[in-house]
């Protein structure tokens, strides 16, 4: 375990196995030197220099400190620092810790999240080329579920490309028209490794519903309904 000390505008690192903590009992300002009483009661010399603040010790204020000697073989406190100070710097490095490990769990999620999706994609074309296989379904469905999906995700990454220059944005109508069309699965491979709309919540919602509609459309057409009149449109 490590504490970073802040003294001089720079950082020290140091290691906590042989920190101690006390009180400061005695300080002789004009000769900058005091006592430090441990934790088992022993009283322990200090200079200023090694006093890890910007201002003079305080008598009664409690430091973290490690043992050391002097020239002359001498036990004294190295390194004191205040013990408010020590713990503000823990607990934001404790912070910092939370956080990366946050990202990280994040990013894992995010990285499990890809293979379900994409997985969700290719088993959807994998499923309209086997019913186009059994005659269930033409191939000029195929082609164009998939020509839909090329054109969505090249829509989803020039609008990252605008939003990133500042350039002219494709309106968001545009995208969930492509997406209800039948290029939805080619926005949800965008939302996925582009990271684009992926974390509006309103802009997710509506994707959703596209897929319905999407999924109803084609029902309609398995079932029956408008397939030959599509097919002559196509």
């Amino acid at each position: 375990m490590t504490i970073f000390v802040l003294f001089q505008n720079d950082y020290e690192k140091v290691g906590m196995d042989n920190r101690q903590q006390g009180t400061v009992k005695k300080w002789q300002d004009d000769k900058g030197f005091g006592f430090i009483e441990t934790a088992a009661g022993e009283s322990v010399f200090f200079h200023v220099s090694e006093f890890r603040a910007q201002r003079r010790p305080d008598v009664g204020e409690q430091v973290v400190f490690s043992i050391g000697q002097d020239d002359q073989g001498r036990k004294r406190a190295k390194q004191v620092q205040e013990l408010g100070f020590v713990q503000q710097k823990m607990a934001q490095k404790n912070q910092q810790i939370r956080q990366r490990n946050q990202r990280r769990s994040h990013q894992a999620e995010f990285e499990a999240g890809q293979k379900k999706r994409s997985f969700l994609g290719l088993a959807f074309y994998g499923v309209l080329i086997l019913l186009a296989a059994t005659d269930k379904l033409s191939w000029l469905v195929i082609g164009w579920y998939i020509a839909l999906g090329i054109i969505t995700y090249g829509m989803y990454a020039k609008d990252k490309a605008a939003a990133q220059s500042g350039d002219w944005r494709t309106p968001e109508s545009t995208l969930h028209i492509l997406s209800a069309l039948g290029g939805w699965v080619g926005a949800l491979l965008a939302q996925t490794y582009l990271r684009h709309k992926s974390q509006k919540p309103e802009f997710r919602v509506t994707y959703y519903l596209t897929v319905v509609i999407n999924m109803a459309g084609l029902l309609f057409l398995l079932a029956g309904g408008g397939l030959e009149t599509l097919t002559n449109l196509l």
